[in-house]
């Protein structure tokens, strides 16, 4: 691997540890590789809520819910919250934010804001400015598709590079004090533009940063794929996994069998979902259930979560813009009793 300056990288000497998390999905994903880890699968799209938009905040105020009382702790117990999504505004996470009463920072990395809020969230607590953040995020695939895409009600045939927005949500209680995962670092990726177009081919436009921060990572830690137990991304896709491992292995360094994606992992083939799932709930989602609780049960512990983000606007595509890139990464280990960096 090329040896290139980096410096992207936070080393967290606090160990800020996630002492409560939660989950939430719709049906479809409910039905997918996952289902008997997240914490609450919906019976229809539409949450009982009249629109779409309101059915995605109530998953996300669930989800921000479900977590504190996983960290048994009452809402006047969190000092801020960090959220985003993928609509305009990030509404749903303000109108969430709205719903507690508590100090709020919105964060929009797109499908990276999990990863994002993660790091931003570790380092307030990291540096003692806060002793417990939530960090959360969520999306719903009918309100991506009339936003960014074309109205449901066209039922617009998706061409094979497409994926599938998740409807999911998921939130981690981040805390200077308890006992649980700890992060140990974060790495922030840099914005990354490969010339690529086509909005249905989130997969091709988000691997190029995933590997730029994977480098950095790679570089500022002094460490290597196999140093870790599990390395997610979140998500490419099947496509954009495939352009990731062939990009990195240009750069000389092998992603291995302990190199997965969420996007691809969260459906079953016979679900039809092209490329696999996408969307800010997809990694959210994944890493509040299964991973989470995987690392309780000692299956792993060391995981390194690289999120990724397609910063996209319809606006700015129809100009005749390509589309840019992010990926932000932290590093998630049971310590036991070992100091952080």
């Amino acid at each position: 691997m090329k040896k290139e300056k980096y410096n992207q990288t936070i080393f967290f000497k606090n160990c800020p540890k996630i002492i409560g998390n939660f989950s939430v999905v719709g049906p479809k994903e409910g039905l997918g590789n996952f289902g008997e880890y997240f914490d609450v699968i919906l019976k229809s799209d539409d949450f009982n809520e009249k629109t779409y938009e309101k059915s995605e905040r109530k998953m996300l105020e669930t989800a921000v819910t479900g977590a504190i009382k996983s960290a048994k702790l009452k809402n006047e117990d969190i000092d801020m919250i960090l959220a985003g999504d993928l609509l305009n505004q990030s509404i749903s996470a303000s109108y969430t934010a709205r719903t507690f009463d508590m100090p709020y920072l919105g964060v929009f990395g797109a499908c990276s804001t999990m990863a994002e809020s993660l790091a931003v969230g570790a380092c307030l607590i990291d540096g003692g400015y806060f002793g417990r953040v939530a960090c959360a995020t969520g999306s719903h695939f009918s309100t991506a598709e009339r936003q960014f895409r074309f109205p449901l009600e066209l039922g617009n045939q998706k061409p094979p590079t497409s994926q599938w927005t998740c409807t999911a949500s998921g939130c981690s209680i981040l805390s200077s004090k308890g006992n649980g995962p700890c992060i140990t670092s974060a790495t922030f990726g840099k914005v990354t533009d490969y010339g690529i177009s086509d909005v249905n081919n989130m997969g091709a436009v988000m691997a190029p940063p995933a590997m730029n921060t994977l480098l950095s990572h790679f570089y500022d830690t002094k460490t290597k794929p196999t140093d870790y137990d599990l390395i997610v991304t979140g998500d490419l896709g099947k496509f954009g996994k495939q352009v990731l491992i062939e990009l990195m292995e240009d750069k000389g360094v092998i992603l291995g069998e302990n190199y997965v994606d969420c996007g691809d992992m969260m459906f079953k083939e016979s679900q039809d979902t092209l490329m696999g799932g996408s969307g800010c709930g997809c990694s959210a989602s994944v890493l509040n259930s299964y991973i989470l609780q995987k690392m309780k049960e000692g299956v792993y512990n060391k995981v390194l979560f690289v999120a990724t983000g397609v910063l996209l606007s319809t606006t700015a595509a129809q100009q005749g813009e390509t589309i840019p890139g992010i990926a932000h990464c932290v590093v998630i280990e049971n310590l036991r009793g070992k100091k952080c960096y």
